[in-house]
């Protein structure tokens, strides 16, 4: 039986983490993110939130745009490496021997390693708490076509996707996971 606790619980993990970039005035970034999510598919759009303290935030506010990245199983002490340094302090890309190429729409870094990325203009912004969620229009996306099958599901043969479990924890889904499929023709 589930039991009432006297301090906070967050638990939202298992979870994808995404790598938030951005590009502002020669400056380039790069974070990681566990909080994120769709916020609509017709127009597509994407939010993120993002603490005020982080670099990257001022980065978002100022140029507007930003983009959102995925990298395979393979990189998450890149992923992890990303969410714990500054970029105040130190050029994550090069630290991480991290190629990027820029974002056709926003000019965003898009990861050499990404297997899925989305450029975004920001159209909304709002604070909850010690977070704001920075809300764009997705306005380009990107996917490595290798990973993934016809049908657009991936194909876990050639990618196995990283699950943050918290506390620097990450495993992963690939050809050894179990799948079950609940598909309903109906609603």
């Amino acid at each position: 039986m589930i039991k009432s606790i006297k301090k906070q619980v967050m638990h939202s993990y298992p979870g994808m983490v995404a790598l938030v970039t951005v590009s502002h005035n020669g400056t380039d970034n790069i974070m990681a993110a566990g909080w994120h999510t769709y916020i609509s598919y017709e127009p597509p759009m994407y939010g993120v939130a993002i603490g005020r303290e982080r670099f990257t935030y001022q980065l978002i506010k100022e140029a507007g745009k930003f983009a959102i990245n995925f990298l395979p199983f393979e990189k998450s002490s890149f992923i992890q490496q990303s969410g714990v340094v500054s970029g105040a302090e130190v050029n994550k890309f090069e630290l991480g021997k991290m190629g990027f190429d820029r974002g056709i729409a926003t000019n965003s870094p898009i990861l050499h390693d990404a297997y899925i990325a989305y450029e975004c203009e920001v159209i909304d912004v709002n604070t909850y708490g010690d977070h704001d969620l920075f809300v764009g229009n997705i306005v380009q996306f990107y996917r490595d076509n290798h990973k993934f099958h016809e049908d657009g599901l991936p194909n876990f043969e050639k990618l196995s996707i990283p699950l943050y479990l918290g506390r620097s924890i990450y495993t992963r889904v690939d050809k050894n996971s179990t799948f079950i499929s609940h598909h309903k023709d109906t609603d």
